[in-house]
């Protein structure tokens, strides 16, 4: 080991004994007064919070909440501990990924390389460990603490990645990324905003020649990949199976759970057979595509508590997500409502319509029961635009876009 990297290293963890034991002096002895106090209930007996939960975290949480050996006065503490050592951990990578992209900055044998090179790696990673926000989230039994430590880590791996020349390492680093984010799934969707950047990396390193077409390529399948996951992997497989569920039972009279294990059978066995297929052809690129993909779905698969312990019916049981169905509609926040992203209402739009919607089911005694209808709301198209972002209707909201707009009343 160089000298450069055996001190990289060391300082390193020195970085994260300093900042691990700050916020350990630090934390909070019970619960802070938001979503903390639900997030150590759920964790300690291992409960449904709200949409859309997060499982990783409150399985961890759980392993943590042993420390107290019985003192239940003492469970609060120890899940908090579990932010104070994520949070750690983050900066710990923050400062290696710091140090990797400031030696690319430095010319090699330059005087004093070692120093500058460290010290900005210590600048950034004390500067972030002071920071107020990261401090408050570090303390507390919060999902923000460990989603920056596997935004860390990921981002860390992508730079370590990219020094890699053996064809099958990369590969291997590739699949955990992919893993680590199928796992940050289960935290927080924060990881997701690396993967434009992750995508950046790959094509800088896999292309000689750099264009502006190649880099706006890279950008868009990069936007492609999110989407995939956000829309396509995380409410879209749950959705899909929710439909062939009720497909199989209302329509083929078949019993309850019949369209799930008929839909986890054809999706496991296609993807089984995408990845024996790839292995068979000598694909590599096309067996690492497939074979990360299915540790995204392993790590997304913590999930299934979420089923698992609902119809267990504990004390907190938010939403009650026992069946597909009512799963798919905490996984989609639907009890928040939608907001418009591309195209929709300014907050002085009027309602000029209702239109009933798509339908709610409900599990009845031998088949899925249409109990409802979403309801869709019309708004005066003189009032609408695309991409809007003062859209809210609530009062409070009202009036602050007409602070920072300058409208006065009825404009």
């Amino acid at each position: 080991m160089s000298d450069y990297n055996k001190l990289n290293n060391i300082t390193g963890w020195i970085i994260f004994i300093l900042a691990t034991t700050v916020y350990a002096l630090t934390v909070e002895p019970t619960a802070s007064f938001w979503d903390c106090g639900e997030f150590i209930a759920v964790s300690y007996k291992l409960e449904v919070p709200h949409p859309p939960g997060a499982p990783f975290f409150l399985l961890l949480g759980r392993l943590f909440s042993f420390l107290a050996m019985g003192d239940v006065e003492q469970v609060a503490y120890w899940i908090n501990m579990l932010s104070v050592v994520s949070s750690g951990f983050t900066v710990l990578f923050l400062f290696w990924s710091i140090t990797h992209l400031a030696k690319k900055l430095v010319a090699p044998g330059t005087e004093y390389t070692n120093l500058v090179v460290i010290g900005s790696g210590l600048i950034g990673a004390l500067a972030y460990t002071f920071s107020d926000s990261f401090w408050f989230s570090a303390v507390e039994a919060e999902v923000y603490g460990m989603s920056s430590f596997f935004t860390a880590f990921v981002v860390w791996a992508i730079l370590k990645w990219e020094n890699i020349k053996d064809p099958s390492d990369e590969n291997r680093w590739m699949i955990l990324i992919a893993y680590m984010v199928g796992l940050s799934i289960g935290v927080h969707l924060l990881n997701l905003v690396t993967v434009p950047a992750l995508a950046l990396i790959y094509y800088f390193k896999k292309r000689e020649k750099v264009s502006t077409r190649g880099i706006i390529t890279t950008m868009i399948a990069s936007g492609a990949i999110v989407m995939i996951i956000m829309e396509g992997v995380i409410p879209g497989l749950p959705s899909f199976a929710g439909k062939m569920e009720i497909f199989f039972v209302n329509n083929l009279g078949l019993p309850f759970g019949s369209g799930i294990v008929f839909f986890i059978a054809l999706f496991l066995g296609s993807l089984i057979y995408g990845i024996y297929y790839s292995i068979r052809t000598s694909n590599a690129t096309l067996n690492t595509i497939l074979v990360s993909f299915a540790f995204i779905v392993i790590g997304y698969s913590s999930y299934s508590i979420v089923l698992i312990r609902s119809n267990y019916n504990p004390p907190i049981d938010e939403n009650n997500p026992e069946d597909v169905l009512s799963y798919v509609s905490y996984l989609k926040r639907e009890q928040y409502g939608s907001r418009p992203l591309l195209h929709g209402q300014l907050f002085t739009a009027d309602i000029v319509d209702q239109k009933k919607g798509a339908p709610v089911y409900t599990k009845g005694e031998e088949e899925y029961e249409i109990s409802d209808y979403k309801l869709e709301y019309v708004y005066d198209p003189d009032h609408t635009t695309i991409l809007p972002r003062a859209y809210s209707n609530q009062p409070g909201h009202v009036q602050r876009y007409r602070e920072i707009l300058g409208l006065k009343n009825g404009e």
